[in-house]
């Protein structure tokens, strides 16, 4: 297990933080390059979207029994996004950092990426099949919905903690007293 603490010397109340950059200058630059970034820039917040709204008609279904068609087309619809976004996530991946899945930078994403897909491919499984009723497969996409958001959330982290690595190492070093020290 990678250690996010402390570095060695340091005390440990020393309040500072020592963590492995996000990207490497390399990776940094690969990523800036590749279209990749653009293409889940763009992917992320149309699933977010289509996130909204199917979940909106999901429990809409499940408070009023309405509207099964459009719901099941809903969630059909955010599945597919899910998949083509793991698909160019991967790409991204293999681009940034040289493999496709579970570099070191996304490994827990990537995992939990997983877990997401599973719920999303049990509740398509269950529709095809017929192995679940309505109920149980508007159910099972809540699940998903609410695993999604987790994982989406893991994402909107490590965004935030690779803006605060660039400001950290953009911003201009602090000197005592204007002195230099």
């Amino acid at each position: 297990m990678k250690s996010m603490g402390h570095s060695s010397g340091e005390g440990a109340n020393s309040g500072v933080r020592q963590q492995r950059p996000l990207y490497t200058v390399e990776q940094k630059a690969r990523r800036d390059a590749s279209m990749w970034t653009l293409v889940q820039g763009v992917l992320a917040p149309l699933q977010f979207l289509v996130f909204l709204v199917s979940l909106a008609l999901v429990i809409r279904y499940l408070l009023t029994g309405a509207g099964y068609e459009i719901t099941t087309i809903s969630i059909l619809i955010k599945t597919a996004f899910l998949y083509l976004i793991m698909v160019t996530g991967a790409i991204w991946e293999k681009v940034v950092f040289g493999q496709y899945l579970f570099a070191p930078a996304f490994f827990w994403e990537d995992v939990f990426s997983f877990a997401v897909i599973a719920l999303h491919t049990l509740y398509l499984w269950v529709l095809f099949t017929g192995s679940a009723g309505a109920q149980a497969q508007m159910v099972i996409a809540l699940l998903a919905y609410g695993a999604y958001v987790i994982n989406a959330g893991q994402f909107l982290w490590k965004l935030r903690q690779a803006r605060l690595q660039q400001a950290a190492t953009t911003a201009p070093s602090l000197t005592v007293g204007g002195l230099g020290a």
